[in-house]
């Protein structure tokens, strides 16, 4: 890993997410120290549906230092609480979160916008897939920062989540209007969680390769790397450090050496905190990210 402040070198853009306490220009300030390309952040505090206004002197701020330190893209994390699949009183509490966090991510400058499409709970699979669709069709129509492109992220299909499959996620993304606007977030423990293999070279390749013939690589647009507690299949939505799960180092050496995503954002979500050494977890699985580019 680079020391403090310390860039990576060309070809892999890496970061992690990080806590925007005190300011969301704090979380860049703190990607710089770790010596990261990029970052993700929360727009807003994703516990609740009420949040304070996004004054103009943070944007300012959060802008300035970012042109300073260099950091980019920034990846905003929607709300936990959003779901688009849901019924009429939680989808539309989901649609008003979820275009405030927009106009929000827009006005700090962010590059994209990463979205846990939701569940319909009893009400099924293509009710819920409707539903999504169509409410990102009327929230994009009406968002004014047309740079920020809305990313749909895997999951490990627990509990009714739908884009457990490459299947569902093509489902939502047809109908959607405005084609440019939007794409697709991989995150690795949930994939792996919902089946997909991604340990072995040759998994890796049949995983991909499914991407590509049921959505398309080209909306590949950012890449969650954390490993999984869970086995495949396991349905378990449980982050653990590089290597230290069940996927283990050799199924992310895939990701990070893969030249088709030497432009797409990696970030990290895996447990924060120190070790037992007193080392702090973010620096620690960069690094190891690091070792595994060839």
């Amino acid at each position: 890993m680079p020391a403090a402040g310390e860039r990576y070198n060309a070809g892999m853009i890496l970061g992690a997410h990080l806590s925007i306490a005190g300011g969301p220009w704090h979380a860049l300030e703190r990607a710089a120290e770790y010596g990261f390309d990029c970052v993700a952040i929360f727009v807003r505090n994703q516990r609740q549906w009420r949040t304070g206004p996004l004054s103009e002197e943070v944007v300012r701020r959060f802008r300035r230092t970012r042109r300073r330190l260099g950091i980019g893209p920034v990846v905003a994390h929607g709300s936990y609480l959003i779901n688009l699949a849901g019924r009429e009183e939680v989808r539309s509490r989901s649609i008003a979160a979820m275009a405030e966090e927009l106009d929000r991510a827009g006005r700090l400058g962010a590059e994209y916008y990463v979205l846990h499409p939701g569940s319909p709970l009893a009400d099924g699979r293509d009710v819920g897939i409707e539903r999504v669709s169509s409410a990102l069709n009327e929230i994009v129509a009406g968002c004014g920062h047309r740079r920020v492109e809305v990313l749909l992220e895997t999951t490990a299909g627990a509990g009714r989540q739908l884009a457990g499959t490459f299947e569902e996620l093509a489902a939502i993304l047809s109908p959607l209007r405005r084609r440019g606007r939007f794409g697709v977030c991989l995150d690795t423990c949930h994939v792996f969680a919902a089946g997909y293999d991604i340990r072995s070279r040759r998994a890796y390749d049949e995983t991909m390769a499914a991407f590509d013939r049921i959505v398309g690589l080209d909306r590949l647009m950012a890449v969650h790397l954390n490993d999984s507690l869970g086995d495949l299949g396991s349905r378990r939505d449980r982050h653990e450090h590089i290597g230290a799960g069940r996927i283990g180092p050799d199924g992310f050496a895939h990701f990070v050496n893969d030249p088709r995503l030497a432009s797409v954002p990696m970030i990290l979500e895996t447990p924060k905190g120190l070790d037992e050494q007193g080392r702090d977890w973010d620096r620690l699985n960069g690094e190891l990210l690091r070792r595994l580019a060839t």
